[in-house]
């Protein structure tokens, strides 16, 4: 099992922003680019995530999400034969 989740992620980016506002050792501007940029691969792969979870109708779940995330899943998440270019189209913006 993963040690980290979406919830830590979260976590990890409003320690970054508190460190960037704490006006007596703020953090450095390179330094919190890296986080956010890191960040934003995470949640690319979460978008990656949510494709799979759409692919499999939410039947199969990745342990980045909790498995309560897939079960409870609405159907317009979830692809259908109605709706194929969920299936290739990707997560829309």
């Amino acid at each position: 099992m993963p040690k980290n989740k979406l919830a830590d992620l979260r976590d990890h980016l409003f320690e970054t922003l508190e460190a960037l506002k704490d006006d007596k050792d703020p953090m450095d501007l390179p330094r919190a680019k890296a986080v956010a940029d890191v960040a934003r691969v995470i949640v690319d792969t979460a978008k990656v995530e949510v494709d799979f979870l759409r692919v499999t109708d939410g039947m199969k779940c990745t342990d980045f999400f909790p498995e309560e995330a897939a079960d409870s899943a609405p159907a317009g998440l979830r692809a259908s034969p109605q709706r194929p270019q969920q299936l290739t189209a990707g997560v829309r913006r």
